[in-house]
């Protein structure tokens, strides 16, 4: 051993000998979140009915204004005066079915001077089918509502959900119910009857709650012609983002990292869904589908008679290449594809079926091997399939109308549910499976009725403290512009706390009570001080106020909101005159479809209907979304929109200014007034500002207008599209 050596190895034996000597530091605890250690969210105490303050005096007798008027005084806020009634008219309106008043409206409502004249406009507008239209779009967007999405196979009747929902919403169906209805397609707990003779069997459903579960079969979509789930996955951050306001989906791939729900819990709620799988329904009488089998019939007849010389063509060509192909296979694959498929074994099989993506034979390899003689014959043949595929099928059979529905495969619910590493499908870790369940329960679940059926009766339970205190802030939200707990699909850590809990509790426990009326809660929020607020006023006054809350939290005034796309779509339209207002049926798309080597195509639907029907989804091929709606602020329903963003951009601008719809709308407005009007000029710019603004112009605008018409009614054109691009237009205060 040299002495280099020799030193590095008595140095080395030193430092051993010191470390064995020493105490030992205790190892580390690992840095892990611990969900005991957690603090206890606000959201999942228990419901309490809070006590009325008894310090407020509220002169309007409604009880919010009584939490509200307690909340001026500790938060030294002073509240703004009371809206005028034209004001408070187009709030009223704009907010319930999302159309403007008519003249005659506004003159009934302004005329009526009995003390119950508000109350009555609010039950005539309650009772009116497009309310369910307005609020039932809100609902949509928060379930992520979507004509259409690649390889989403409900997409043919997907809009036979969306008028479902309209429908409950107009029929004021218990919030429980329309959302049991939805994810068990049974509105009530009691799913099964006893029979006299001593037989449980399940009860019927109704039958129009078919189209509920449209909310689930909307998430199946297939990715690279593969089921990987996504119909568990979108139920289970929908179902949890909508209706529990929690961000269950942040556990997809690891323990929340603020709030009490583990990655386990995530996939034990996905356990709940996993035996789902879609169906399709056709909707079909047994005359309507006699008829569609003879047209099947004829039409199979001119295909067959149309791929013949096509086969007879290629077929030389194919079984060439195929045998080459063939040929480059292992011996044992060669064995198993060259083996008659009725003699294969099921693993034999399975392997035939890995291979046949490499046996294929796409059309452009055989165009490749084909001569230029038998090319051109080809492509005349296909030209001549395409037309009958296309043109000569769609003349000749008339499509049976279809909606996919979900039902349960019992052999899935015998399958183990694991954990997904980082969410992947087809990465299960088999170490890790779980058992279906649900965060925040804690207990055994009966699953006798099904997995899906149990939780909805939690979920809906008067004693589940999210479930009515996140309904009732989204419709104070859509009624103020902002809930009073502002994350509206966030009721966790990061979601904060309610500017004012016990009002929202408060409402929570007055919204069990109504027997989970909306139309109830509506009213009751409708009714109050709050809301009647106006939207601006003395200088001093905000001043002082916005000192004290500069986020205007506190309710002291009526919060100013720009419009959605759809009451602005609404709104033109009706100023036009031409607004239809028919219920139901499919989307309508507003812009021409790009077409590969020919001219766009123009939808021959009818575009005058109401903007809640305006065709919504994604495509990574063309836009589906019109630009109209992406301008102002429209998702396209791959995510749930808990609320929509309200920006001011350049392209709203240019719409209202430079799109054709506009000047149509413009021209066919000026029409209307001249026509009203009879060539009264000064009744024409009088009845323009209370058809666009509901209220008549100020003398100064009326002399403005006047001036610039210079007694020429042509030039109403133009002051409509004037009347189209007043900030006011799109904007309610």
């Amino acid at each position: 051993m040299s002495r280099n050596s020799a030193i590095l190895v008595a140095l080395l034996m030193t430092a051993l000998f010191v470390f064995a000597q020493a105490p030992q530091a205790k190892p580390k605890t690992p840095v892990v979140s611990s969900m005991s250690k957690r603090p206890r969210l606000w959201s999942l105490q228990p419901v309490v009915r809070p006590a009325l303050p008894v310090v407020a005096k509220s002169a309007s007798g409604n009880p919010i204004d009584a939490f509200v008027t307690s909340m001026y005084a500790a938060k030294n806020v002073t509240p703004l005066g009371p809206a005028d009634k034209r004001t408070l008219l187009r709030r009223v309106y704009m907010d319930l079915i999302g159309i403007p008043p008519t003249p005659a409206q506004q003159d009934e409502f302004l005329n009526d001077p009995s003390p119950d004249a508000y109350e009555k406009l609010l039950d005539r507008l309650l009772a009116s089918e497009q309310y369910g239209v307005r609020y039932g779009r809100h609902w949509l967007d928060v379930l992520r509502y979507a004509d259409h999405e690649e390889r989403m196979f409900a997409a043919p009747g997907i809009h036979l959900w969306r008028d479902w929902v309209f429908n409950a919403i107009n029929a004021d169906v218990p919030y429980d119910q329309f959302v049991r209805a939805q994810l068990t397609g049974h509105r009530g707990t009691s799913r099964t009857t006893m029979t006299a003779t001593g037989d449980r069997l399940p009860k019927e459903r109704r039958p129009d709650d078919l189209f509920a579960l449209g909310f689930l079969a909307r998430g199946h979509v297939a990715r690279d012609n593969k089921d990987l789930g996504e119909l568990q996955i979108a139920a289970v951050e929908t179902v949890s983002s909508a209706f529990l306001g929690m961000t269950v989906a942040c556990a997809k791939c690891h323990d929340h990292m603020f709030d009490p729900i583990r990655q386990k819990d995530y996939y034990a709620m996905k356990a709940l869904f996993d035996p789902l799988v879609v169906k399709k329904q056709i909707l079909a009488s047994p005359a309507e589908l006699v008829v569609y089998g003879r047209q099947i019939g004829e039409y199979e007849a001119i295909r067959s008679a149309a791929e013949k010389p096509i086969e007879d063509l290629v077929r030389p060509y194919r079984e060439k290449l195929y045998a080459a192909r063939v040929d480059m296979l292992p011996a044992d694959v060669q064995a198993i594809v060259r083996k008659p498929e009725p003699q294969r074994t099921p693993d034999e099989q399975k392997t035939a079926d890995n291979y046949f993506p490499v046996l294929r034979i796409d059309p452009d390899k055989l165009e490749e091997a084909m001569s230029a003689e038998d090319r051109k014959t080809y492509r005349s043949l296909r030209d001549n399939l395409n037309q009958v595929t296309g043109a000569t099928r769609r003349k000749m059979v008339k499509d049976l109308p279809a909606f996919w529905t979900v039902e349960v495969d019992r052999v899935l619910e015998r399958e183990k549910t694991y954990i997904l590493t980082s969410g992947d499908p087809e990465r299960p870790e088999k170490n890790h499976p779980v058992e279906p369940g649900w965060p925040f329960f804690d207990g055994e679940p009966d699953f006798r009725e099904g997995r899906v059926e149990a939780f909805s009766d939690w979920l809906t339970a008067k004693e589940n403290p999210l479930f009515a205190r996140v309904a009732v802030n989204r419709l104070w939200q859509w009624h103020f512009g902002e809930g009073l707990h502002k994350s509206s699909s966030d009721f966790g850590v990061l979601g904060g706390r309610p500017a004012h809990q016990q009002l929202l509790d408060w409402l929570a426990t007055e919204f069990i009570a109504q027997g989970y009326s909306q139309k109830a809660m509506h009213k009751l929020m409708m009714t109050s001080d709050t809301y009647k607020l106006a939207s601006s006023g003395g200088k001093d006054v905000i001043q002082k106020n916005l000192e004290a809350d500069p986020a205007g939290r506190f309710l002291w005034s009526f919060r100013l909101n720009r419009l959605e796309a759809e009451p602005i779509w609404d709104s033109i339209l009706s100023a036009a005159g031409n607004l239809d207002t028919t219920l139901g049926g499919p989307s309508f798309d507003i812009e021409p479809h790009p077409v590969r080597n020919g001219p766009p195509v123009v939808s021959e639907e009818k575009t005058n209907r109401r903007g809640a029907y305006i065709i919504r989804g994604f495509s990574t091929n063309r836009d589906i979304v019109p630009n109209f709606l992406q301008a102002f602020d429209v998702d396209d329903g791959r995510a749930p929109c808990p609320v929509r963003t309200q920006t001011v951009t350049a392209p709203q601008g240019l719409f209202m200014m430079n799109n054709p719809r506009i000047e149509e709308a413009s021209g066919q407005f000026a029409g209307r007034l001249k026509q009203a009007s009879a060539g009264d000029l000064t009744k024409a710019i009088d009845l323009g500002y209370r058809i666009a603004l509901a209220r008549p112009p100020s003398a100064s605008e009326k002399d403005a207008a006047f001036s610039y018409i210079a007694n020429d009614p042509e030039r109403l054109r133009s002051l409509a599209w004037l009347l189209f691009n007043l900030d006011e237009f799109i904007y309610v205060q």
